[in-house]
């Protein structure tokens, strides 16, 4: 029918499934905390996902990595194949 149950490492669940009319979240809806935030994003771009370039109000990096400084984690976003925004981050 459609429905996707993705396994996540601790034990996890996620469920995904299909909506008619189906528009994309204009914010994230999903963060995948992640130990080491560069070799996540490294590993993700060599898979052939695009992280998300914004310049205001936040800046993010030439990889697409938004530095909390203090402020936040560490953080870097991607879009999913329905649009959805999703992200990794440093977990602290």
């Amino acid at each position: 029918m459609g429905i996707l149950t993705l396994h996540l490492s601790g034990g996890g669940k996620i469920i995904a499934y299909p909506k008619p009319n189906h528009v994309p979240a204009t914010f994230t809806i999903l963060n995948f905390p992640v130990p080491d935030l560069e070799k996540a994003v490294d590993e993700l771009t060599k898979l052939g996902i695009t992280f998300e370039q914004y310049d205001a109000p936040m800046k993010t990096d030439e990889k697409g990595i938004l530095r909390g400084q203090g402020h936040g984690p560490d953080i870097a976003w991607f879009k999913d194949p329905a649009g959805n925004i999703l992200s990794v981050l440093h977990e602290s």
